[in-house]
């Protein structure tokens, strides 16, 4: 009996040696080194040729950055993943070349809104005061800003619901066609011709005369093809299933509508509805025209001129004093907080009545 004898290698331990799928990467801090460079290398070519404008350097340095970007990713990565890496680099570009003005804007009227900003410019107006003397308030434009864009809040929203309703849930045919047609036009109009339109109207016509209710009928123009939209993409993203559950079990639509689809909906909604009034709290031409300001308090809405706070900025300003310039930008340092927290708010409500996920 012949036994076979197999040879066998002692064994090392060691794994055969394998084909390395792993390429060269670039550091996490790598992007961040290339635009610090580009910094300075853009700062010390400005200062060099003598270049007083900080946005030729900015510019300067944001061209140094894809550029060496695409340069070292290509020599270390290749070029396949530096095209990738330059498209990052473009769009962190465009996010600075966007952020740094508004950023700069809003630094400007913190600093120089806070200097007059206290409780006694809340609660004053500019009744009997010369505008060329020191002092007054904005107490009569907040009254009147709040009034008009409460006022055209209770005609828009309860009109933009409906209608964002009917072309969600029943609108078929010619007649919803030509809403959505006649929603998409009002979206574009300039806020110059809202207010152009009711004073044809309102105004002229009926011979009504300046208010601050035919002020916010202009903004009730501007605010409605938001609130349209926003409630109907809001409609749209409810589930079908929670609809045909409800009709399932015998629930009239209107019903259904009430309590299935509003209720889910209901966070994005007031989004929405916030972010339009936020829109037109900021409107200027229509305010102008129609409710043409005042120096003094005017809480009738529906009687005689009123103050609000765009137009009290535009008034201010273009009276060309140091007093009256330190006004106009605390009137815009409230306008801004004023936007800020119905922005804020939104957001609260959003994330308060979005669908809750898991147990």
């Amino acid at each position: 009996m012949s036994h076979t004898v197999i040879d066998r290698k002692p064994s090392t331990g060691e794994a055969p040696p394998a084909r390395s799928l792993a390429h060269r990467r670039m550091p996490r801090w790598a992007p961040a080194g290339i635009a610090l460079a580009s910094v300075a290398l853009a700062s010390a070519l400005g200062m060099a040729a003598g270049w007083e404008s900080r946005v030729q350097w900015g510019m300067i340095a944001a061209a140094f950055f894809v550029i060496g970007t695409y340069v070292i990713t290509t020599a270390v990565e290749g070029s396949r993943q530096a095209k990738d890496r330059i498209a990052t680099s473009v769009v962190w570009v465009c996010f600075v070349l966007a952020i740094v003005p508004l950023a700069s804007l809003a630094w400007t009227t913190v600093q120089r809104g806070s200097r007059i900003l206290d409780g006694y410019f809340l609660s004053h107006s500019m009744a009997g005061l010369n505008q060329n003397t020191p002092g007054g308030g904005i107490y009569h434009a907040i009254i009147g800003t709040l009034e008009q864009v409460a006022i055209a809040t209770l005609i828009a929203v309860p009109i933009g619901l409906l209608t964002a309703i009917y072309l969600v849930e029943y609108g078929r045919g010619s007649l919803a066609r030509a809403i959505t047609f006649f929603v998409d036009v009002m979206t574009g109009i300039p806020s110059i011709v809202a207010g152009l339109f009711i004073l044809s109207t309102w105004v002229l016509t009926f011979d009504m005369g300046p208010s601050g209710f035919a002020g916010s009928l202009a903004l009730t123009i501007l605010m409605l093809p938001v609130v349209v939209r926003s409630t109907e993409e809001m409609l749209k993203l409810v589930p079908n299933e929670l609809r045909e559950a409800s009709l399932a079990l015998g629930v009239p639509k209107w019903r259904t509508i009430l309590k299935v689809v509003l209720p889910t909906a209901i966070g994005g909604i007031t989004t929405g509805v916030m972010l339009a009034v936020a829109r037109i709290a900021g409107e200027t031409a229509p305010v102008l025209l129609l409710v043409l300001g005042s120096s003094f308090i005017n809480n009738d809405p529906f009687d005689g001129t009123q103050a609000s706070l765009p137009l009290y900025v535009f008034q201010e300003y273009m009276l060309g004093t140091p007093h009256s310039y330190d006004r106009a930008w605390g009137a815009a340092l409230v306008l801004i907080i004023f936007v800020m927290v119905l922005n804020l708010v939104a957001r609260g409500i959003a994330r308060w009545k979005a669908p809750k996920t898991g147990r």
